[in-house]
């Protein structure tokens, strides 16, 4: 399925939230359920410095968005991710295609070296698509985060370009 990846807008706010307010964005995210849509109009207002928001659209509908997050100073090299993909777009290669954007954009454009992120060690299906794009577990952070009742161990990976 090809979406058109672009550059987040303000008024993809009430999309954004449908991403992140799924069940199974919400389980591999270490957000919590009850966000208001609120928050997510302010957040997509006033993105923070160093802040790259791409979303992935299709049919006029964002779908997924990937949260690109550069250091400054001394560690002005890195970046750090998140991303979501909409339940009903999961496994359809769209994740693949924000990933190749966020890469483009990091590398190519910012001159980040190392870009970095944490994700559920149960989360297979990422952890399967981060390795494709050449990212490492560098470690395992025990009891990370709590999710359904339990806490949840996860890997930070890690892809250095040198």
């Amino acid at each position: 399925m090809q979406a058109v990846v672009r550059a987040s807008r303000a008024d993809d706010y009430k999309d954004v939230y449908d991403v992140y307010t799924c069940p199974g964005v919400m389980r591999n995210t270490a957000g919590l359920p009850y966000v208001s849509l609120d928050y997510w109009h302010q957040r997509m207002s006033s993105a923070s410095p160093g802040e790259q928001m791409l979303v992935a659209e299709i049919d006029g509908r964002v779908v997924a968005s990937i949260n690109l997050h550069c250091g400054r100073n001394r560690m002005a090299h890195t970046a750090r991710f998140s991303m979501g993909v909409h339940d009903d777009f999961q496994g359809k290669g769209i994740g693949r295609q924000l990933m190749e954007a966020m890469l483009d954009l990091s590398e190519q454009w910012l001159n980040i070296r190392r870009i970095e992120l944490q994700v559920y060690t149960d989360n297979e299906p990422a952890i399967a698509l981060y390795t494709g794009f050449g990212f490492a577990i560098e470690g395992t952070h025990r009891a990370y985060a709590f999710r359904d009742g339990r806490y949840v161990d996860a890997h930070t990976m890690a892809r250095v370009r040198v």
